[in-house]
């Protein structure tokens, strides 16, 4: 399938948010390919958002790839255990970010199980097959996305987003963005985008 190019994340940061859903994120892992479509995202614009990593244009040197050119990954750790992976967005120096929070499982589905659970796809109850992806941290174990993948071009081979090969219709679910409660006025951004009714969205 067609790789999505440059100009596509170059785009302004909630538009690239809304048009990543449907789309599809591949990850060639340890000579498996894994797929997921994505679901569900939530948009994080440095300058004006205090739930951004790069609020206020803060640059360190976790928050510097935000601030180069859009298209490139940025992987960071939560709870001290947790990966989250944002793709870069906007224009250069912008600081912008969209997070992938959920994804429906497509191809490498039994190497997900083994990366999540330790365990083969055909023993997974229901539940647990439903919560492989359907959050940030789940969706990046699974897929075997670590912070070794920070800084990595999407428009490389080993990480990047494609058109998927099903066309499809949905409708665009809007809300506010899920635990951030820290950030004062930024709480009340409806930023968070998901394909409606899909069963893989994240529980919060």
């Amino acid at each position: 399938m067609k790789k999505l190019p440059r100009s596509f994340y170059a785009g302004n940061t909630l538009d690239v948010a809304k048009g990543l859903l449907g789309k599809v994120l591949v990850h060639r892992h340890h000579g498996f390919q894994l797929k997921g479509k994505i679901v569900e995202v939530e948009a994080y614009i440095g300058a004006i958002d205090k739930a951004a990593h790069s609020y206020n244009n803060r640059r360190t040197e976790r928050t510097e790839v935000m601030f180069g050119p859009p298209g490139y990954a940025y992987v960071y750790m939560i709870y001290g255990m947790y990966h989250c992976m944002n793709v870069v967005t906007g224009r250069e120096g912008e600081g912008s970010a969209v997070l992938i929070r959920a994804l429906e499982p497509v191809e490498g589905i039994d190497q997900m199980a083994w990366n999540r659970y330790g365990k083969p796809l055909e023993i997974l109850k229901r539940s647990q097959k439903i919560n492989l992806t359907n959050g940030p941290g789940k969706l990046c174990r699974a897929m075997g996305i670590t912070k070794d993948n920070y800084g990595d071009d999407l428009l490389g081979d080993q990480l990047f987003i494609e058109e998927s090969d099903v066309k499809e219709t949905f409708e665009i679910g809007v809300s506010k963005r899920i635990n951030i409660d820290y950030a004062e006025e930024a709480r009340e951004f409806e930023w968070r985008f998901f394909i409606q009714g899909n069963p893989y969205l994240s529980k919060g």
